[in-house]
């Protein structure tokens, strides 16, 4: 595994955490604002996480095939 997939999956996996972080944190009573704010970026933050790793993993397995 090259060290710019590993770079990837890192960061996919800090917006990963970070975005499931924020959904979880809307299970406490808020304000609207804060909920709209929280999911919003938490959805959007999983969805990059989900992206990256999606494409480093596709990057390393091109690379092994090459």
């Amino acid at each position: 595994m090259t060290r710019q997939v590993l770079v990837m999956l890192a960061v996919a996996a800090v917006f990963a955490v970070l975005g499931v972080g924020l959904l979880l944190s809307l299970l406490r009573p808020s304000g609207p604002a804060k909920v709209y704010a929280f999911r919003m970026v938490g959805i959007m933050a999983l969805a990059l996480g989900l992206a990256l790793g999606m494409s480093a993993l596709a990057m390393w397995q091109w690379s092994a095939e090459g």
